[in-house]
């Protein structure tokens, strides 16, 4: 017998799967009669949405059923058509949604069943469908993109080798799980000088990932030449300067505090639609989200070597900044491989 509870947990379950990054996490479970007839949940930006997935595997079988989805269905023609019309359309009586869309380009979904004499319930297993999709509706309250910062370290705290270089600090499974993080933000930033000691790809290689993260570079003076790897054609590519811009890539911002003004280059990327953003720089680009408080969340990976010198995390990324940093909690503690992963979320003052 699929319960109402095991419907929206199930949906919930599946709202993790896929990687729809700008777009919302969501889960969708069409139960009739007491048995589960259609379940789908959103896989990639621009692909089918959850309910529309789900709608799909049920058919006809949809008509007179109920729908649980984690998310309250959009109202709005975007790369995809309503939700809330598909699901009028299929016949479906009653739909439960965990959280309402906070969206205001993409909410009345509820508003519209209703009119349309479909059944509309929310607030059902809210907050375990909102840890589910912290990254999008934190985006939604801020007003911005969501923004992680991650390092890689090695036990002394260091970041990177005496040259700079920070390949390889960790194993292949932790390195694995940052490239999910890319999947999962949909846009990771680096500076300057991470680009030319490294000359990084920053690309998310991981199965199943449909659209790549957006690249940013932080690169004031407009030094790097756009030969880079990062400017190559596997993603798309914004270079943030303060020079005027010279190529389709340049997006010009003022300065602040000796720096490009980071609380611009994250409203022009929320005006491009970005909802989470991996920082992935050395010491000045980390250090500087980090003294803006603007850093809502670091995944720490920690990896049992020493490497004896080259640039410290805490010397160097954190105690400049420690004064004006937010406070932050641990989330969680997990193994990965070799490697410790310590995830800490912000505290709002």
């Amino acid at each position: 017998m699929a319960t109402p509870e095991a419907c929206m947990r199930r949906a919930i379950s599946l709202s993790k799967r896929g990687y729809p990054a700008p777009n919302p996490r969501v889960g969708c479970v069409i139960e009739r009669e007491g048995e589960v007839v259609g379940e789908g949940w959103h896989a990639f930006a621009g692909g089918p949405h959850a309910e529309v997935a789900a709608l799909g595997l049920a058919g006809a079988r949809a008509q007179g059923g109920t729908a649980y989805v984690t998310l309250e269905p959009c109202n709005h023609h975007g790369r995809t058509g309503p939700c809330s019309h598909a699901l009028v359309a299929a016949g479906v009586k009653h739909v439960v949604a965990a959280v309402n869309d906070p969206n205001p380009k993409a909410g009345g979904g509820g508003k519209a069943l209703v009119a349309a004499g479909v059944g509309f319930e929310s607030g059902f297993l809210a907050e375990e469908a909102s840890a589910t999709n912290a990254i999008w509706l934190g985006a939604m309250e801020r007003d911005r993109p969501f923004l992680v910062v991650k390092a890689a370290v090695s036990l002394d705290g260091r970041i990177a080798l005496p040259s700079g270089e920070s390949r390889w600090i960790t194993g292949p499974e932790a390195r694995r799980a940052a490239h999910r993080l890319r999947a999962e933000l949909g846009a990771v930033l680096v500076g300057r000088r991470t680009v030319e000691t490294d000359d990084p790809l920053l690309t998310a290689r991981v199965r199943g990932v449909r659209n790549m993260p957006l690249r940013v570079v932080l690169d004031p003076r407009s030094k790097l030449t756009g030969n880079e790897r990062m400017f190559g054609p596997e993603a798309q590519t914004l270079r943030f300067t303060a020079q005027k811009a010279r190529t389709a890539h340049d997006v010009t911002v003022r300065t602040r505090n000796g720096g490009l003004d980071l609380e611009l280059v994250l409203q022009e990327l929320w005006s491009r639609g970005v909802t989470g953003l991996l920082v992935e720089g050395g010491a000045t680009t980390t250090g500087g989200f980090f003294a803006a408080r603007l850093v809502d969340r670091v995944e720490l990976f920690i990896a049992p070597r020493l490497l004896g010198a080259g640039p410290s995390w805490l010397a160097d990324f954190l105690a400049p900044t420690l004064a004006a940093a937010p406070r932050f909690h641990v989330r969680r503690v997990r193994r990965v491989g070799g490697d410790v992963w310590i995830s800490l979320e912000r505290i709002d003052d």
